[in-house]
């Protein structure tokens, strides 16, 4: 391994490829080992990346469950993470014909927030695709179905509106298996995000609303932009982390007592500034600069951490795929991977 390799302390498991799903094995190995390859997909290039100062990881994921397995390992090491899980349902469709039955997802949502507490497994219904067979009272009557199953389990929902045109690759891959996609326009985004938000509302879900990289501002009805990559979270749940603090420049303080009386103490909380996170009711933690990563689109709010996945990998071959060229391809690098689960990098080449 090259003295050079990258050593993240923040790790994204992955945009780029279901980790969890299929690779969760060979990851735990490579965490265990202390680096992994990885090869950049523009310019082809690879490099290693080190887990020497590693603190906290982003999961992302369609069937988390194999982390089930490996959990007392993060906490052996004191790494902490959260899971971007996404839940969809287009059983009925067949657009996600590799990805275990609706039902096994929501259990195995469940039985991650029992683990690991509410708040640390984030619902995505991502993308929202419209199509000749999908129309706005379907995706309604979908996200309804999934939170009414889900209210109590998560604390957000975020979700984004397939942008077909946007992403070469997705277009491709919807031509090529017929699916007759409509784009979304201002107007029916309005109307979905009114509908959404009522509904949040009217089955006492109360989650927080979320999109994710979207340009459109719908937060008059209480959706906001999200940060998928959120240094809000890694503060709440690893805020004892020193280390992780010190990089994220965060300064965790206790709240300051006013003056005391004979029978009970005051704490004076208008002290508390603007912004400022509260961990316990005596805790609190302020952020002394913005941690949002460069080079992302535009609309994204992630902070900055290192993507260890590689594309064209992922054999759940969602039919609206942004992460595969092809299904043949990422099937190919999925039989090799089978062949070889211990080399540095997951294509096992």
């Amino acid at each position: 391994m090259s003295a050079e390799a990258q050593a993240p302390v923040i790790v994204s498991a992955s945009r780029s490829t279901d980790i969890l799903a299929f690779y969760a094995d060979w990851f735990f190995e490579r965490l265990k080992r202390g680096y992994s390859a990885w090869t950049n997909p523009f310019n082809g290039v690879t490099s290693y990346v080190t887990y020497r100062n590693t603190r906290f990881i982003v999961f992302w994921s369609k069937n988390p469950r194999p982390l089930l397995e490996h959990l007392d390992y993060l906490t052996e090491r004191n790494i902490g993470c959260y899971i971007q899980y996404t839940l969809n349902n287009y059983e009925t469709e067949g657009l996600e014909k590799g990805v275990p039955p609706l039902s096994l997802r929501i259990e195995t949502f469940k039985m991650l927030v029992d683990i690991l507490g509410k708040g640390r497994v984030v619902w995505r219904f991502d993308p929202m695709i419209l199509t000749d067979k999908i129309s706005i009272d379907d995706l309604v009557g979908k996200v309804r179905n999934i939170g009414d199953q889900l209210k109590n389990y998560t604390e957000k929902l975020v979700f984004s509106f397939a942008d077909i045109a946007s992403y070469r690759k997705v277009k491709s891959n919807l031509e090529k298996n017929g699916i007759n996609y409509i784009e979304w326009d201002e107007a029916s985004m309005n109307e979905f995000a009114a509908r959404l938000s009522e509904m949040n509302k009217e089955r006492g879900w109360n989650f927080k609303l979320a999109t994710c990289g979207e340009k459109i501002d719908i937060e008059q009805y209480g959706i906001e932009h999200n940060h998928c990559v959120d240094d809000d979270l890694m503060i709440r749940f690893a805020y004892r982390d020193k280390e992780l603090m010190d990089f994220l420049k965060v300064e965790v303080k206790m709240v300051q007592p006013s003056v005391p009386s004979m029978f009970e103490e005051f704490e004076d909380r208008s002290l508390i500034p603007d912004g400022a996170i509260m961990l316990t009711p005596d805790t609190y933690a302020v952020k002394q600069k913005k941690n949002k990563a460069k080079g992302q689109r535009q609309f994204c709010g992630c902070i900055v951490s290192k993507d260890i996945g590689q594309y064209n990998t992922c054999p759940h071959l969602c039919e609206y795929c942004y992460a595969n060229t092809s299904k043949e391809a990422a099937l190919a690098n999925w039989k090799r991977y089978n062949k070889n689960h211990h080399f540095d990098t997951i294509t096992g080449q």
